[in-house]
């Protein structure tokens, strides 16, 4: 039941992310990323899993993560150069820093949550 109840939140969860992602010039990755995630999460609520689905997706999700944590003013600039400054800051073009962190801790919310059902529905 916590299982169900988990992936109705992930699912929804990321509905509206992949909704608040349509008006980003980079929307056509993220709006996928975001759309793949909760339609897997979507599938667990009616008992359908793809493992192999999830380890692609995994794998692709931290992938780009590990590039977004090492790009010039990505993650690690972030906290080694610019002292990590607060994410909910408003986005500026001269701070793309915190952009890159934000979407790296998106990469992390959503490949936990499809950990969470690899490893449970198994």
């Amino acid at each position: 039941m916590l299982l169900i109840v988990l992936n109705v939140i992930f699912f929804l969860s990321f509905l509206v992310f992949a909704y608040l992602n349509l008006d980003d010039i980079d929307a056509w990755l993220w709006v996928p990323i975001y759309m793949s995630a909760a339609i897997c999460c979507g599938l667990v609520v009616v008992n359908l899993y793809y493992p192999t689905a999830y380890l692609v997706l995994i794998g692709f999700y931290m992938i780009y993560a590990v590039f977004l944590f090492f790009n010039k003013d990505g993650v690690w600039d972030w906290i080694v150069k610019y002292k990590t400054p607060s994410l909910v800051q408003g986005m500026k073009a001269d701070k793309p820093y915190i952009e890159q962190a934000r979407e790296f801790g998106g990469l992390l919310i959503i490949s936990a949550a499809l950990l969470i059902n690899y490893f449970m529905v198994r």
